[in-house]
């Protein structure tokens, strides 16, 4: 018997569920107990799923690694998933095309429930409902915007399905990497509405990646004493500067995002600034800059200027907080000699710094800079990539290469195409030791978090493909371990400071969800797509990679239990979501890990030293 939930949400209750022995009960064996051998062909198709197929598996993946998976409550059999939401009573299924050792696995087709003797295919609203009711009984928490947010997401992928893209990455490098970082049709596959957005989505359209989003900013000149600005040199503002140079004696250029101004123009204090002339609107102007992934982050092939946007995508609202904008700069002046320190030692590997940013300070009733305001027209500057490329190669979005399916030219289906499996663990194994030592090393010489996610992370390839360097990007994903910053902290104000930090264990869960089960499981589960019996061999070197790391430094602790196998943090995105907490407080359940030297050897019948 189901129970309806609708029905129950009428009158102010969860909806209750049927009484089997247990509500946990298993329902099978673990999940990694019946994983079937993988097949030689590829599983990856150049057709792009619908967007009901894509959001209805988001939310499998979502259930399965943080509500069903942690209960026991799934299990692979006869080439499908079966998912069991327990309080609210509902078995689903689902065809595999791949199973995966990370428990990451893709799907195929419509998803089914059963319904008596019978199964019955169940569209993404349904699936979003059951969602919904069971995280309502599980937590004990409302949540009464989550369904119009997975509609939201649904709404935004289905709008990108219809822009035509190129099989192909143009051949220019800058149109390859502006490719890459708009080819990202359907989001992050463990977040339950990785496309959602607020705000009209005529505007969106206008400013949107996905899209192909091109666009003028709007330049307001800002009398002097009315900007708040920190820079570690000041050539670091020349960027800014440079957008417009007519702007009238006594007033500074300030560059706005175009949506963001639409917003924020019917603020008080700004209308009355713009009646006095103590802001001018200049209009829109200068060459186009170009939306990156991250929305608000605009390139125009010299500077990355990063925006407030008061919209919200996925969990966040969008904007520069004022804490944020000092703090890139801090981090960017503190942490040079670490940054150039990790750049010597690992010469395929450097950062992008930001050491600038802008804004409006209009005073409000109090004498102090209006909030609204002053994080509103936040633009942090962030380096080109000129000064960091490496000569003769193409950066590429991490993002875009180990994406699912082959939404752009980008994508490792194309870097690769036609190359064996002995040339794909190839490939491998030279962007692994690019990416992972300068990342331990950040964490346990410097004491500094990075945050290297897909988005967070360019692949530089040369001529061939191959990887050559990477980049790391977002110094406000980067955070400090107190006790290697003690006196950089302590010369900063406390609300300033405190956003900067993560104690070591906290920052160790961070380092090792991006790094090793957002990004290198991802882009492993790729390549897996093309060369399905490699994928513990794949594993392995990625074992080989942080052993050799580790013996050259000492083995620490945390390395040497990562080594062991010990359960991978991975970050609940849907529980966050739910329970609408800020990122910085999102939770971590823990997977098994493909790490351990026994799962490997029964995989590939041996482990590489």
């Amino acid at each position: 018997m189901l129970i309806d939930g609708a029905a129950c949400r009428r009158h102010g209750r969860p909806p209750a569920h049927p009484a089997p022995a247990h509500p946990l009960e298993p329902l099978m064996p673990s999940l990694t107990d019946t994983l079937p051998e993988q097949g030689t062909a590829p599983v990856i198709s150049a057709e792009l799923p619908a967007a009901d197929e894509v959001v209805a598996h988001t939310l499998l993946n979502c259930l399965l690694r943080e509500v069903s998976g942690p209960e026991r409550q799934s299990v692979v059999t006869g080439g499908r998933l079966l998912l069991r939401l327990p309080r609210r009573g509902v078995l689903l299924r689902v065809a595999l095309r791949r199973t995966s050792l990370l428990g990451a696995h893709r799907f195929t087709g419509p998803v089914s429930e059963q319904r008596g003797d019978v199964w019955t295919e169940v569209d993404w609203r349904r699936l979003a409902e059951y969602t919904h009711d069971e995280l309502w009984l599980r937590t004990g928490v409302r949540n009464e915007e989550f369904l119009e947010q997975i509609a939201s997401s649904h709404g935004a992928v289905a709008t990108a399905l219809t822009v035509t893209r190129p099989p192909h990455a143009p051949q220019d490098r800058l149109s390859a990497y502006l490719a890459s970082e708009q080819s990202l049709v359907f989001g992050h596959r463990f977040h339950p509405t990785p496309k959602a957005r607020t705000g009209d989505p005529r505007a969106w359209s206008a400013y949107a990646p996905e899209v192909g989003a091109s666009f003028p900013l709007r330049h307001l000149a800002v009398r002097r004493a009315l900007i708040a600005e920190e820079y570690t040199d000041p050539a670091s503002v020349a960027p800014l500067d440079a957008q417009r140079p007519d702007v009238p004696d006594g007033y500074r250029l300030l560059p706005a995002h175009p949506w963001q101004f639409e917003t924020l123009r019917g603020h008080p204090l700004l209308r009355a600034a713009l009646e006095r002339g103590d802001v001018l609107d200049l209009g829109p102007g200068g060459a186009p800059f170009a939306a990156t992934a991250s929305v608000r982050t605009l390139y125009d092939g010299e500077t990355f200027l990063k925006f407030s946007l008061n919209v919200r995508i996925t969990n966040c609202l969008r904007k520069n907080s004022s804490y944020e904008l000092s703090g890139a700069v801090a981090l960017t002046r503190a942490l040079a000699p670490a940054f150039a320190d990790l750049a010597a030692r690992f010469p395929g590997s450097d950062m992008l710094r930001e050491p600038a940013y802008r804004t409006l300070a209009l005073p409000g009733p109090d004498g102090t800079p209006d909030r609204a305001l002053l994080e509103g027209f936040g633009v942090i500057v962030r380096e080109g990539l000129r000064d960091r490329l490496a000569p003769g190669t193409t950066p590429l979005l991490a993002a875009a290469v180990a994406d699912e399916y082959p939404t752009g030219g980008a994508h490792i289906s194309r870097l690769l195409a036609g190359a064996d499996e002995r040339a794909a663990l190839d490939w491998w194994s030279a962007y692994l030791d690019l990416l992972l030592p300068p990342v331990m090393s950040a964490y346990f010489d410097h004491g500094i978090v990075l945050e290297p996610h897909l988005q967070n992370v360019l692949i530089c390839v040369d001529g061939d493909g191959r990887p050559a360097q990477v980049l790391f990007r977002d110094l406000e994903g980067t955070k400090l371990v107190p006790a290697h910053h003690q006196d950089t902290l302590g010369a900063l104000p406390p609300e300033v400071a405190g956003p900067l930090t993560y104690d070591a264990q906290r920052g160790w869960d961070r380092v090792v969800y991006c790094l090793l089960v957002n990004h290198v499981a991802e882009l492993l589960a790729a390549l897996a797509d093309l060369h399905p019996q490699a994928e513990a061999a794949l594993w392995a070197r990625v074992r080989d990679t942080l052993r050799a790391h580790a013996a050259a430094h000492g083995c620490p602790p945390r390395m040497a239990a990562l080594l062991a196998g010990v359960p991978l943090p991975a970050k609940a995105n849907l529980l966050t979501r739910w329970e609408r907490k800020a990122d910085r407080e999102a939770g971590y359940v823990r997977l098994p890990s493909p790490l351990a030297e026994d799962i490997l050897r029964d995989r590939t019948g041996s482990v590489a030293r």
